[in-house]
């Protein structure tokens, strides 16, 4: 009776959880904007134009602004300056290259970086597969010696996803 009931419980803590930490997630980041970039508007406006939310309004507003400047000629160039400067600060750079890395991997499909779709990968001579995320399907823009005609890069995520492993191989496999 009592390892139904532990198990039962542990069956609802698994499908709770995720949900409880997603909201209290966003929730922190929605407090955080409003109180960061809220005194900056406050900073700016008088008192009693601010009223609460514009710290996450205007947090949304600064992230469209950055997404319409990156298009912008001589933006990417500057950008790629600071993520100079910032590969050279030993904690930082392990962050921060993480963080970009990982974003990067979702970015629009269609690109040369980015999942563009799920994929089956019959590994080696056998009949074991795989399903993973199509990630390259061409490698001009690389060096030498690292993809070529014929071949694609699949990630294959592993359980949990904790990580995973990319596979180069050829695109009828």
């Amino acid at each position: 009776m009592m390892k139904h009931l532990t198990a039962v419980f542990f069956q609802g803590l698994i499908t709770i959880l995720p949900l409880v930490v997603t909201f209290f997630l966003l929730f922190w980041l929605g407090l955080a904007a409003e109180e960061t970039l809220g005194e900056v508007i406050r900073w700016i406006l008088p008192e009693n134009w601010y009223l609460p939310g514009m710290g996450v309004a205007f947090a949304l507003a600064l992230i469209f602004l950055v997404g319409l400047l990156v298009n912008i000629w001589g933006v990417p160039q500057l950008i790629q300056i600071g993520e100079l400067l910032i590969s050279r600060v030993p904690l930082v750079k392990t962050i921060y290259g993480a963080v970009r890395d990982l974003l990067g991997f979702f970015s629009t499909p269609g690109r040369s970086h980015g999942v563009s779709k799920v994929v089956m990968v019959t590994l080696m001579d056998t009949d074991i597969r795989a399903v993973g995320l199509l990630t390259r399907d061409h490698f001009d823009d690389l060096p030498d010696g690292l993809g070529g005609p014929g071949l694609v890069a699949v990630y294959i995520p592993y359980s949990y996803q904790i990580g995973g492993l990319t596979v180069i191989v050829p695109r009828d496999r």
